[in-house]
């Protein structure tokens, strides 16, 4: 028993004289290393950090306001669309108006496997630290400003969240003027909103950032093609490959991308002129079926390299013959009808490939190599193929740098550092416990109704039910989305 408690006192020693903090589901670092680096922050250019921290006050403020407004249109929005709309609409809805909320360790987009991919975990997670420590060195930088003791710097894993404190005086706290507090508190969220407007410049500046090493606008680069990709194989897409062309759609870039694959899902197959001899010539019997989505099979020897084409004449409009895909799509022009094919008086037919339905034959150029053919659903390609705008000018040059960086930047479809440094500005702006919403209404409320309403415990009266209110708010949003995704 004696050596157990011994053990226990030389681990509690260690874990102090290192500054960690173990608990239940929650690890904690604290350090003063930085502090000289906090203070020289704090204390340069005093007249600009002044202006910089006051402009923060005025957009804190602001942003704890609108953070209501936005949360309660939100909660009026959801509540009705679930009330109005069928249960697959509700969940697409729901998952647009949830906010997430990263200072709260909940994530509600961070769901491996089903709202966010298990490959950008890193990209999410170090998002939200940096995230966290850009917010914590603006309160830490703004109370320095204030002449308020700064004890420390710290950063903390709850479950599998990271994120970021500094450690004040509170005493120095108390005894600043209730502006002087506002500075410090609202920095905190005007940092984020910063961080995020950066985040924006930097991706869309990033052509003209990269200029120098890579160039655009010449086709989207194959960065990574997924093992189970369809379009994987000896004729299909590689790392390095340029596509500059799906079908007759031109591709200049990662957008083109996947808006060619939008379209080519969306409309109907194109077909391919092949004259009347030559259609003659590679067409060989075949007994016709039909599949069981109504679509018609007229290629019965399975082979990999011919598909079922069907096309008209001016005596029947349901003819199908087994052709050589290669063959026919290779220097055919692309048609939608016969009317399409008529050139130099050639009897030509306008072929389109039979498939079954949702299913494509969709043509990708990618030169010097012979064209890909792929056969199968358009979003299977956008899923497993990953490109990038960015084509390096050397070839010592990496193809994955402007993609760490876009990613970084950008959720894939949607916003990481941008969206995740806004959610924690919103979040923390709102009027609820634990959050600085809490303190910049109390400091706000002091700065403000000291006037109006002598009594301090009435204004300590006022500030709680609105905290309360907000943060009844803030949970009910959060439920809601937390319950569309396990609902989901």
């Amino acid at each position: 028993l004696q050596s157990s408690s011994s053990l226990k006192a030389s681990y509690e020693d260690w874990l102090l004289t290192y500054g960690l903090s173990v608990s239940p589901f929650h690890l904690r670092w604290q350090t003063a290393l930085f502090n000289r680096q906090f203070y020289n922050w704090g204390r340069w250019k005093p007249r600009f950090l002044y202006l910089w921290f006051s402009i923060g006050m005025v957009f804190g403020i602001v942003a704890m306001f609108g953070s209501v407004i936005l949360l309660g249109k939100t909660l009026l929005q959801t509540l009705t669309q679930m009330l109005t709309e069928a249960p697959k609409a509700q969940n697409d809805r729901m998952l647009q108006v949830v906010v997430s909320v990263p200072s709260l360790g909940l994530c509600l987009r961070a769901v491996p496997g089903v709202n966010l991919p298990v490959s950008q975990l890193t990209y999410f997670f170090s998002a939200i630290l940096i995230s966290g420590v850009i917010h914590e060195v603006g309160h830490g930088v703004a109370a320095i400003r204030e002449q308020v003791r700064f004890n420390g710097f710290g950063i903390f894993i709850f479950i599998v969240y990271p994120g970021a404190f500094v450690d004040l005086f509170t005493t120095h706290l108390q005894l600043i003027s209730p502006v002087q507090q506002l500075r410090i508190f609202c920095a905190g969220v005007w940092h984020n909103f910063v961080l995020g407007v950066a985040s924006f410049m930097v991706l869309f500046l990033l052509p003209a950032i990269l200029f120098p090493f890579y160039y655009t606008g010449v086709g989207a680069l194959v960065t990574e093609v997924a093992e189970d990709s369809p379009a994987n194989g000896p004729r299909g897409l590689f790392v390095g490959d340029l596509v500059t062309n799906l079908q007759d759609c031109p591709v200049y870039n990662v957008e083109d991308w996947n808006s060619c694959l939008g379209d080519i899902s969306e409309k109907s197959q194109v077909g391919y002129c092949v004259s009347a001899a030559t259609l003659q010539q590679l067409s060989f019997p075949a007994r016709v079926y039909r599949r069981l989505d109504g679509t018609v099979e007229c290629c019965s020897n399975n082979s990999l390299t011919d598909i079922c084409f069907s096309f008209s004449n001016k005596l029947d409009s349901h003819l199908y013959a087994c052709l050589p895909a290669r063959k026919v799509i290779e220097a055919s022009k692309v048609c939608r009808t016969n009317m399409d094919c008529h050139k130099d008086s050639v009897p030509s037919f306008c072929v389109t490939p039979s498939l079954e339905n949702q299913t494509r034959l969709i043509r990708v150029k990618h030169p010097p190599h012979i064209d890909m053919l792929y056969v199968g659903h358009p979003m299977h390609l956008h899923y497993t193929v990953s490109l990038s705008s960015f084509v390096p000018r050397q070839n010592f040059l990496s193809i994955d740098l402007p993609v760490v960086i876009e990613t970084f930047c950008k959720y894939p479809l949607k916003r990481y550092l941008i969206s995740l440094s806004g959610a924690l500005a919103v979040i923390n702006a709102v009027p609820c416990f634990a959050l600085d919403g809490q303190w910049i209404l109390n400091s706000f409320l002091e700065a403000t109704l000291s006037s109006l309403i002598v009594e301090k415990q009435n204004r300590e009266l006022v500030g709680f039910l609105i905290l309360l209110a907000g943060s009844a708010l803030l949970a009910a949003n959060v439920a809601l989305g937390l319950w569309m995704v396990t609902a989901r």
